[in-house]
Parts: structure tokens; C-alpha cells; sequence
């Protein structure tokens, strides 16, 4: 991808007409016979740990040349869990691709282990998080891989795709799922987007061929997909009802950012605005009762 056009997805820009539709495509399935939209997996923590390197009880040996150490990862796993049991119950499962795609040819997060956390609210909202964008790299370094996990909360996705207390294995067919996916992937590809974030406070970006996604296009209402076949976002803002700030990782501060979604008439506002447009949007939806959440029966405020 272009650095320009890369820019151009991160602050609201459209994206350059040859560029490719960037829905992340589906993780290889399991069998021949699986279901074609099983792009994740739900797996235990202890099997989640093994794919980054962890184990039940770690080895007092050093962690092999080019490997983040197990007990940071480990350390750095436990902080997460206790942000998130802050927030709501937190799943025992999680939502992982069957074949991670940073081992072919996808953008790659700290570790090879990419998953996704879910995290059930008393308010009966879902939160969906990413789980690894934290983790220490592999390659080594002294920070906690790109310093934020993302997330995505919302009050009413159908119950099909919900689940219950205890199974996770529905939202791995849902829109909140292939969206984070997506933006977890523009942030990896980026290098990360901490420095974007501390100048910027909030920023936008939308996501072209809608069309050709998996879930989006057939959960989330015409409303919020433009003529043009994309979707909007918002990275960073409003804020949350509950701290983003991790600070007692092992290596460095870890932030929550959430991941808003934003109506078609509200891109088109800040695709004809400015960053002073983008912020009257966010400063408008944190008014809204939805807040951050991405509720899609939400009314449009524009």
C-alpha cells in the first residue's frame, strides 16, 4: 500500500481509486468442508497462550533468540484480563484465526498470535477487543508491541451472531468481528498509530468494498454504507464510560482505543470537512446515549 494512501485511510481521506477493496479475506478453514465464513476459531486461554509462546507453568530457561519472553507475554496477558474484568465479564474463549495471517502474507502484529477478546457488559453490550496488538514483539524491544488494543462495543447485535455466556463461536460470523479485523490490520500495517493518536486525539478512516466483505455487508444497515460502497470509523473517540489506559504493563502503557462506527451521511460530513468537522462529529456523538458504542439502530446525527 502506498504511504499516501495508507494517510489517506487514517485522517478521513478517500482512498485512491486503484486501490484495492481491503476486507481481509477469510483464514483457511480447517477442512474442505467447513463453513466458508469461519474466518476465526474459538479456543481456550491455554491453547491462546501456547500460539504466543506461553505456557502453564513457564520453564526458568531464556526465551529462545528472537521471541518475546514467556513471562512477559504471560505478564502482559494477566494485565489485559484484569482491565477487562473491570469492564464485564470476560469471556474464558477466545476468537482466533485457524491460520494466523501474519504467516501468510498479512500485516503482522507483534507476535503471531492474533486474537480477539469478547467481553459481555452488565448494560448488556458486547465488547469486542483485540487481544495481541500489545503483546512484546517478537523481535524484541522495550515496548509492549504497539502500545493500545482496540475495541469495538455495541447494545444490539442480533442474537444469532451475539451467542450466550460461554460461547463465543457466533461472533466469529459477525460484523463487529470482520471490522476490528480490518482496522487491527491497517494499525499493524502502519507500524502502529500512537503517534497519530497523541496529535490528533481522534482519527477517521473508512473502509471501501463493502461489497465484497463477508458479514458487513449483509448485517449492517443501508445507513451506514455509502453509495459508494464504503464504511466510516472512528479511531480513538468518543471516549468510553470506563479508563483506556492499561498502565501497569510490563513494558510500557498500553492504550484502549475504541473503534466507532459511523453512519453514511456522517463520513460524507468528514469527508467534505476538516479535522475541526471530524471533531464537531465526535464531540456530537459523545452527547448521543450511544456514546462510543457502535449501535447500528442508532439514529444519524447529520
Amino acid at each position: 500500500m502506498a504511504l499516501i494512501d495508507l494517510i489517506r485511510k487514517l485522517f478521513g481521506r478517500r482512498p485512491a481509486p486503484s486501490q484495492p477493496a481491503p476486507f481481509i479475506p477469510e483464514a483457511p478453514a480447517a477442512s474442505e468442508e467447513a463453513a466458508p465464513e469461519a474466518i476465526a476459531e474459538a479456543v481456550t486461554e491455554p491453547e491462546a497462550a501456547a500460539d504466543a509462546g506461553k505456557t502453564a507453568e513457564p520453564e526458568v530457561t531464556a526465551a529462545p533468540e528472537g521471541l518475546a519472553e514467556p513471562d512477559i507475554l504471560q505478564r502482559s496477558a494477566a494485565r489485559r484480563d484484569v482491565f477487562w474484568a473491570g469492564v464485564g465479564d470476560v469471556e474464558g474463549d477466545v476468537l482466533t484465526h485457524l491460520i494466523s495471517p501474519g504467516l501468510t502474507g498479512g500485516p503482522a502484529w507483534p507476535t503471531t498470535r492474533q486474537a480477539y477478546r469478547v467481553i459481555r457488559r452488565a448494560v448488556g453490550s458486547i465488547v469486542m477487543a483485540t487481544d495481541g496488538l500489545s503483546d512484546p514483539f517478537d523481535a524484541g524491544g522495550d515496548t509492549n508491541g504497539f502500545n493500545l488494543e482496540l475495541f469495538v462495543e455495541s447494545t444490539d447485535l442480533p442474537a444469532d451472531f451475539a451467542g450466550t455466556p460461554g460461547d463465543v463461536t457466533p461472533l466469529g460470523r459477525s460484523w463487529m468481528l470482520e471490522l476490528l479485523q480490518n482496522v487491527a490490520g491497517t494499525v499493524a500495517g502502519a507500524g502502529g498509530i500512537e503517534g497519530q493518536l497523541e496529535h490528533y486525539g481522534t482519527l477517521s478512516m473508512e473502509v471501501p468494498g463493502v461489497s465484497s466483505s463477508h458479514a458487513i455487508k449483509d448485517q449492517l444497515p443501508e445507513g451506514f454504507v455509502t453509495a459508494d460502497d464504503a464504511i466510516g470509523i472512528l479511531i480513538g473517540g468518543p471516549a468510553p464510560d470506563f479508563t483506556t489506559l492499561i498502565e501497569d504493563m510490563p513494558l510500557s502503557p498500553v492504550r484502549i482505543v475504541p473503534v466507532v462506527l459511523l453512519t453514511a451521511a456522517e463520513l460524507g460530513e468528514i469527508r467534505a470537512g476538516d479535522e475541526e468537522t471530524r471533531e464537531a462529529i465526535v464531540a456530537r456523538l459523545a452527547a448521543m446515549p450511544s456514546r462510543h458504542r457502535s449501535d447500528i439502530s442508532r439514529p444519524s446525527i447529520v
